[in-house]
């Protein structure tokens, strides 16, 4: 092999190392459900990439260990062909030495520049490429990263059994995908945490402790209780309504009868439809446990096109009501 060959050569192995420097970075930093929202709505080669990078990311210690064992090769490759053809050239150039120095400073030389452009273009560069643009990074590298590991792919089988066999030994538990869900509790705890070392500054701590407790906090803390609820009894007439939401101030009311809450009537539709009973204008009314929290509460009222709702005991029965705008209005406050 000429010199001039081994140089080529080692630029291509130093671009090797720079591609699986990035893609092994780029499975780890990227965001799932970033590259999932692009594999549904995304064009269409930015599906077929975005689903391939996804199904990396679901083996991941399978694409961790194809990145490293590619990696490896293309160091050693490097440092067994780039390192000597730069030495030889280097050589004719240092014709001030001594002759018995030319070979020795040549091999310094070689070995520093090779060792410069290993770090700085084929770690440190591409490391950061794919730490600033992770879904792009992935998408870009998933095919042909994806290609290599299918083509070594029993050799990952045997390293990667042989990696998770040795930490079970020592009482670890492998994981084949990165965890990227975090429970309120443990938001709670990170948030906590940014306060107490300064990452934070007090007044986003305490938004965010905020926002926290009223995510999980239950909507039988801003309930009505069925007692004190504007109401009316099933066959009250138009007059009955309107004088009940002149008194308490409130154009919403529960239509109710002795042993249960019929639904809810708006004051409008009594003044349209005077001769009507007030069991008859009632809109059926979305129930919900009194346990459930204020989010689901606002997606529940608003699925079902509510503005009011019921809120039941563990036996069913209605305990109080609840009304989107409260609901919404504490999680803005928070």
């Amino acid at each position: 092999m000429t010199p001039l060959t081994g140089v080529l050569l080692g630029v291509v192995l130093l671009t090797a190392n720079g591609l699986f420097v990035a893609a092994e970075f780029a499975l780890v930093s990227a965001r799932r459900h970033r590259l999932e929202e692009i594999a549904v709505s995304g064009g269409r080669l930015a599906k077929v990439t975005a689903r391939a990078a996804v199904r990396g990311g679901r083996e991941l210690s399978l694409m961790l260990a194809g990145a490293q064992l590619g990696i490896t090769l293309a160091s050693l490759g490097l440092g067994m062909v780039a390192e000597p053809a730069i030495e030889h050239l280097l050589e004719p150039v240092l014709t001030l030495l001594p002759e018995s120095l030319r070979t020795p400073v040549a091999y310094v030389v070689a070995l520093a520049l090779v060792t410069f452009l290993h770090m700085v273009v084929g770690e440190m560069a591409p490391k950061s490429l794919a730490l600033t643009h992770p879904e792009r990074a992935a998408m870009g590298l998933a095919l042909p990263f994806r290609g290599f590991a299918w083509v070594v792919r029993p050799v990952l089988a045997v390293l990667n059994a042989l990696t998770n066999g040795i930490l079970r030994l020592a009482g670890v538990r492998p994981r084949d995908e990165l965890a990227t869900t975090r429970t309120p509790r443990q938001l709670a705890m990170l948030v906590a945490e940014s306060g107490r070392m300064g990452m934070l500054d007090r007044d986003e701590h305490d938004l965010l402790t905020r926002a926290l407790r009223v995510h999980s906090q239950p909507v039988e803390r801003l309930m009505v209780p069925v007692g004190e609820a504007p109401s009316v009894p099933a066959d009250a007439d138009g007059l009955l309504v309107r004088r009940t939401a002149a008194r308490d101030g409130r154009l919403r009311m529960l239509v109710v009868t002795p042993d249960d809450v019929v639904g809810v009537l708006h004051v409008r539709d009594a003044v349209l439809q005077p001769g009507r009973r007030a069991g008859e204008l009632a809109t059926p009314v979305p129930r919900m446990a009194k346990d459930t929290t204020i989010p689901d509460a606002v997606t529940l009222l608003q699925e079902a096109h509510a503005q009011v709702g019921l809120v039941t005991d563990a036996g069913g029965t209605p305990v109080g009501v609840i009304d989107l705008t409260t609901l919404v209005g504490e999680l803005l406050v928070a």
